[in-house]
């Protein structure tokens, strides 16, 4: 009998999990996956505190591509009943009757010999299985259907997100800095800047340079921790894809010619309050699953080990070298295929031999933006919004703080993403906030403590909690959470070129490709990955197309504005 062919895959994230789970259901490749954490799922996980869960940066289960969304009804299927809190929040939910999930079971075949005829275990296959749609109060593999709305807090107001043009954002902004605007935007279509490599032109060309600086500049160089006009232009571009202050102009003007002028505008207000679907318990539950599947099919995930070594030889990954994280131990695991998730500068640094000088060079100079989250268990929001009371509650799945006089950049509210991310959902609201940070520099080095006393100042400043409700609090950090687009971004084609000549070498996800990939699309380049070795294509220039020209989610088609 031939040998299995082996993968291994560096990374227990969505895109390392996916490209496992693949081989399995559809190849004969063993997949062999190494985590350095303890964790499932990557930036994707969900974190346990105390019963109160937190998900790193907020995951939305929802994509224009569906081969994902069917992918991921296949192993979580959809709710048939009310969630806790639909009711009481009045929620619109397109409910399923039943649903057809995929998970391993043994694979029998008959043995004829003189037993009789006993059927017994001849492998693992995937098996597709019937069940009644769950209901999220009994059953906990549920995948329930949310409404979304996040929105941008600005000078004690709230704005939509991404901002639109409508009477009641210009009286919000005044009615003399709404006009400004629009002399400012005016300015940009009669002369805009020819040069768009950098962030700064790419807003100012699109919005202005008065809004630019209003809603642009301060909270996308909080994100980046460097100027605008450092950035290079492609994460704007994928951010707001199909986004301008032109359209947003057009839809207030035919507002104001609507013969129903209220309604148009709470329509307008309400434009990206679109629905997605999320996990009972986060994102991370949904790895969890695929992870229990992979093991159950025979796959292996090896959690605690680093990949520290690539070795290459005429041309193809021959084997990995990996390190005990508790114990330092080495050892070297022969391969046929390898995926690599883990971060484009330490592949590059590992692989043996060295790559050529300029593989090197971009490598070392690509950027990395980390990520820190504090939890803060509270009895209720206090939000003072100008000219109305405060709110012991909102309705934001998470809120873009664009102050620039404090370090805070978003705010999670978990109890809006799901009631059951929240051990006391009645009594308790659980936010996170979430830093933008430089690995060991002074915020990331800040003891726990004293990360949830700066969280509680900052929301306090801004009108946002009272320190008296303050219940409890937590620190959670994700190191290398975002590639950046500066550096040596600019000249990423050369470590791509470079890895085009290892064929059997498959750079896929967010850090992987250093790519502002969301997970739907992390997920894809594993999947057509794997497609490439079932079909022996050693051209892995398609999985770079992923995400390229692809809608991002911000933007509102057509089909969903009816």
């Amino acid at each position: 009998m031939a040998q299995r062919k082996i993968a291994v895959i560096a990374g227990a994230g969505p895109a390392g999990l996916t490209a496992a789970f693949e081989l399995l259901a559809r190849t004969d490749v063993h997949p062999v996956v190494f985590e350095r954490t303890h964790a499932i799922g990557g930036i994707a996980q969900t974190y346990n505190y105390k019963g109160n869960r937190i998900d790193i940066g907020g995951h939305r289960f929802f994509s224009k591509d569906q081969r994902v969304m069917s992918w991921w009804f296949s192993i979580m299927p959809r709710q048939g009943a009310p969630a806790a809190d639909t009711h009481e929040l009045g929620h619109d939910i397109d409910y399923v009757t039943d649903a057809v999930v995929r998970r391993f079971a043994p694979e029998l075949s008959e043995d004829d010999d003189a037993s009789g005829g006993t059927a017994v275990a001849a492998g693992v296959a995937m098996r597709e299985e019937r069940r009644t749609a769950p209901d999220p109060e009994t059953q906990d593999e549920v995948l329930l259907h949310r409404p979304r709305l996040s929105r941008i807090y600005y000078k004690r107001h709230f704005f939509p997100y991404p901002i639109g043009i409508t009477l009641t954002v210009a009286r919000r902004l005044g009615l003399l800095n709404t006009a400004l605007i629009g002399v400012s935007y005016m300015k940009a279509q009669l002369s805009p800047k020819k040069d768009e490599t950098y962030l700064d032109a790419f807003f100012i060309n699109r919005f202005g340079q008065r809004l630019y600086e209003t809603f642009f500049r301060d909270y996308t160089e909080k994100v980046w921790g460097v100027r605008c006009d450092e950035i290079r232009a492609d994460w704007g571009a994928q951010r707001v894809k199909g986004l301008s202050l032109k359209k947003a102009v057009v839809h207030a003007v035919k507002d104001l010619l609507s013969s129903d002028f209220k309604k148009a505008q709470q329509e307008r207000e309400t434009s990206l309050i679109t629905r997605f679907f999320y996990p009972k318990y986060g994102p991370g539950q949904m790895w969890e699953i695929v992870a229990g599947e992979i093991t159950k099919a025979g796959g292996e995930i090896r959690h605690g080990y680093s990949v520290v070594g690539v070795f290459t030889e005429e041309g193809r990954v021959t084997e990995v070298e990996v390190e005990e994280v508790a114990t330092g131990a080495r050892s070297r695991v022969a391969c046929d295929y390898f995926f690599s998730t883990m971060p484009v500068k330490e592949l590059v640094k590992q692989t043996k031999p060295a790559p050529p000088a300029q593989v090197r060079e971009v490598a070392e100079g690509l950027v990395y933006r980390d990520f820190l989250t504090v939890g803060l268990l509270l009895r209720k929001l206090h939000v003072q919004v100008k000219g109305s009371k405060p709110a012991a509650s909102v309705e934001d799945n998470w809120i873009y703080v664009q102050d620039g006089g404090v370090q805070v950049g978003r705010i999670q509210v978990f109890n809006n993403w799901s009631p059951y991310m929240v051990a006391d959902r009645k009594n308790t609201v659980w936010i996170g906030l979430e830093y933008f940070v430089n690995e060991g520099e002074k915020l990331w080095n800040m003891a726990d403590a004293d990360l949830i006393e700066l969280g509680t100042k900052e929301l306090e400043r801004i009108g946002f909690i009272k320190r008296e409700d303050v219940l409890d609090g937590c620190v959670l950090r994700m190191p290398k959470a975002y590639p950046a687009y500066f550096g040596t971004y600019n000249r990423l084609d050369v470590v791509r070129e470079w890895a085009s000549g290892l064929p059997n070498m498959f750079l896929v996800g967010r850090n992987g490709m250093h790519r502002y990939n969301n997970q739907d699309h992390s997920m894809l380049t594993a999947m057509m990955a794997v497609d490439n070795i079932i079909e022996g294509r050693t051209d892995h220039s398609n999985l770079w197309d992923v995400n390229l020209d692809m809608v991002y989610h911000e933007e509102k088609s057509e089909a969903q504005a009816t």
